[in-house]
């Protein structure tokens, strides 16, 4: 992973860094909120979090299903 900050536009390495982070997760088990802050925990996660709303939060998510569906 590299070590450049991310923000919530960002939803692709968002996704690689939430894999690389937490390689066991359980998807289907995942909320908004437990994803809402594994996100904002991650290493060089840089943006507001005042700016995550259930459309990101979504988005992100069905990203991380599809990179490990991959």
């Amino acid at each position: 992973m590299t070590d450049s900050e991310l923000y919530w536009d960002s939803s692709y390495e968002i996704v690689l860094a939430l894999i690389e982070t937490y390689p066991d997760a359980n998807l289907d088990d995942m909320t908004l909120d437990g994803l809402c802050q594994r996100i904002l925990s991650l290493p060089g996660f840089a943006d507001d979090p005042a700016w995550a709303n259930d459309a990101i939060l979504r988005a992100i998510l069905r990203d991380w299903y599809e990179e490990i569906g991959d």
